[in-house]
């Protein structure tokens, strides 16, 4: 988890690259995490963007 989001969207960027799969960043109290979109469940957390490594990102608002 990490309190820069400019530092977790460069992480969610190259964990979608390196996994070649979907993945969410997301906000959890005041810090931000990234797990591959399959895996997220939609308890306590705020999806921010997601990272597709075929079509870029997106805003999930």
């Amino acid at each position: 988890m990490s309190h820069n989001l400019e530092l977790a969207q460069k992480h969610a960027w190259n964990l979608a690259r390196t996994l070649m799969t979907t993945v969410i960043l997301f906000r959890s109290d005041n810090e931000y995490g990234v797990l591959p979109a399959d895996e997220l469940e939609d308890a306590e957390v705020e999806a921010l963007y997601e990272y597709d490594p075929h079509t870029g990102s997106r805003s999930v608002h």
